[in-house]
């Protein structure tokens, strides 16, 4: 008769590997699919950019869409529906930021909150003095440090489709889920290595000065003002201006340019080269 102890181990042991295996079997199933021809046509539509990106890259963010979307949930809020243009929209938007890269599709990431345009919420401050105060504002979307994304659909899709004028949210908050990703949001996302740290800090902070004395002096900036807030929304405005203004950024900020090249190892300014739009009806 066997070990009742032994028969128990072996049982857990075998539920242990089942929760280790089984998830990654799913999603090895879902990313292994054809990439489905309504989503390529959404992908095409909502998101012009990647007609003009090489095939290889247009494969891989098709990869990493299907990735995000088995693992991440979407829900509508004031009464709006999510349906598959709203799902694959964002995704391409957010995947957009991490080609050619090994580090996991925004594991932290869980819940994309999705309004039918820009949404108010309530932030709660403190005064010099430390009286507290709450206050409502407009925004067009947010990032969470909890896994949460929140987002103007009507605003996605314009920052999509205008995708020259240095100005897109969906790129902007997913930009700030990545610099979280060491559980900080101060400007500086995961990097390899110390030396790349402190040739960021260097670049980034002197352009983050640059653009703050811009700011005051009313003097003109290929950067959106906001940027100037703090150094965790200025890496998310450069990362925009980076995607939808390569070639200016290149030719006035260089130095920044070839860092954010590096970090997020593509080169947008060569897809702008591309006369003709690659073929998106296989």
């Amino acid at each position: 008769m066997p070990d009742p102890y032994l028969l128990v181990l072996l049982l857990l042991t075998l539920a242990a590997i089942a929760a280790f295996a089984w998830p990654r079997y799913r999603l090895h199933k879902a990313v292994g699919k054809p990439f489905p021809q309504a989503w390529r046509e959404i992908v095409a539509r909502n998101l012009p950019v990647y007609q003009r990106m090489p095939a290889s890259l247009q494969r891989q963010l098709e990869q990493r869409i299907q990735h995000f979307l088995h693992e991440k949930y979407f829900t509508g809020c004031n009464g709006l529906h999510i349906t598959d243009e709203i799902r694959v929209t964002i995704a391409a938007s957010a995947c957009l930021l991490i080609l050619n890269r090994s580090t996991g599709v925004y594991p932290g990431l869980r819940y994309i909150l999705v309004y039918p345009s820009g949404f108010r919420t309530v932030h709660a401050g403190m005064d010099e003095y430390g009286l507290t105060s709450t206050q409502q504002r407009g925004v067009l979307g947010e990032s969470w440090g909890n896994g949460k994304v929140i987002l103007s659909w009507d605003d996605v899709l314009y920052g999509n489709q205008d995708f020259n004028d240095g100005t897109n949210v969906a790129l902007h908050e997913f930009a700030h889920q990545l610099d979280d990703e060491d559980g900080i949001t101060n400007g500086a996302p995961v990097l390899p290595n110390a030396a790349r740290y402190q040739r960021w800090a260097e670049v980034l902070s002197g352009e983050f000065a640059a653009l703050r004395r811009a700011a005051f002096s009313g003097d003109e900036s290929l950067f959106n003002y906001y940027g100037a807030t703090n150094p965790a929304e200025f890496f998310a405005v450069a990362t925009e201006h980076f995607f939808e203004q390569p070639q200016q950024m290149q030719e006035l900020h260089p130095a920044l340019f070839a860092e954010l090249q590096q970090y997020y190892r593509v080169n947008p300014a060569e897809w702008l080269a591309i006369s003709t739009p690659h073929e998106t009806n296989r």
